[in-house]
């Protein structure tokens, strides 16, 4: 196919454009991950020199271990509650004679749209009369509501390309609802719920403002307490601790971009 001179200036502008956006979001991480090898004591350029020592007293301090744990234990448990919560939701709503479906993904959608410390005064509001505030529970609760949305969507997406035929193939030989579900179903959708799961598990684990209006001092997360450094002072241990959020981030969104393309490649095995 014969590519026109218009045609080659519209590329290299659309790749100029996708260059300069990537590095305006890249740029950011790119000046701080030297600084968290610095061995100096204060955020500064040029380094002094390079040392491990701020990932050392990361590891090495108990009031990080401690939130760090936090944040692992309420991202695992609101991963798990999103992920049923989401599936369940976007087999609903997958449905074509689903009732209101627009209106439904809207509300669901929701938390997705409107500003979290909006989301998050509403729920310290809503949890104070039920004793929720200042406990596991309360901010596990909280954290699912910002997580579902992101599972609703990746499920919703798989089910898009979902062949109805071949449940209605499992229920003719007699399968019920369940051996359909587990059997048929739920291999098919599995990438995408694995997805949601980790898009869920990023969005829990990097969350601060729920955390700030929630959470107990018992309960303080990786991400609040970096606010409750950030306040107190500037300690290049904080840039260590943003580069652990960052590999957990991005080895999260390798592993959706890989499943991703699993996807796509049994899309083309079915159509073929």
């Amino acid at each position: 196919m014969m590519v026109t001179g218009r045609g080659r200036v519209g590329r290299a502008a659309l790749w100029l454009a996708a260059g300069i956006t990537f590095a305006f979001l890249v740029a950011p991480i790119l000046a701080i991950l030297p600084l968290s090898f610095s061995s100096g004591s204060f955020l500064s350029y040029p380094l002094p020199g390079f040392s491990l020592r701020w990932y050392e007293k990361f590891f090495a301090s108990e009031r990080w271990m401690l939130a760090l744990g936090n944040s692992l234990i309420v991202g695992v448990a609101s991963t798990i509650a999103a992920t049923v919560l989401g599936t369940l939701a976007a087999l609903g709503l997958s449905r074509r004679h689903f009732p209101w479906r627009a209106l439904a993904m809207g509300v669901i959608l929701a938390p997705m749209i409107v500003p979290t410390i909006i989301l998050a005064v509403g729920m310290y509001f809503v949890f104070a009369p039920l004793r929720l505030n200042s406990t596991y529970i309360g901010l596990v609760l909280a954290h699912t509501a910002l997580a579902v949305p992101f599972v609703v969507v990746t499920v919703d997406a798989t089910l898009a390309g979902f062949d109805v035929n071949l449940m209605r193939a499992a229920a003719s030989l007699g399968a019920t609802p369940l051996t359909v579900f587990f059997r048929v179903v739920l291999p098919l959708i599995l990438p995408g719920i694995v997805s949601g799961a980790l898009f869920a598990f990023v969005v829990s684990f990097d969350e601060a403002v729920m955390a700030l209006f929630i959470a107990g001092p018992n309960q303080t997360t990786l991400p609040r307490q970096m606010f409750n450094d950030l306040r107190e002072s500037i300690d290049p241990t904080l840039v260590a601790v943003a580069m652990v959020l960052i590999v957990v981030s991005a080895g999260a969104m390798a592993l959706i971009e890989a499943l991703r393309r699993r996807v796509e490649r049994m899309r083309a095995l079915r159509q073929a």
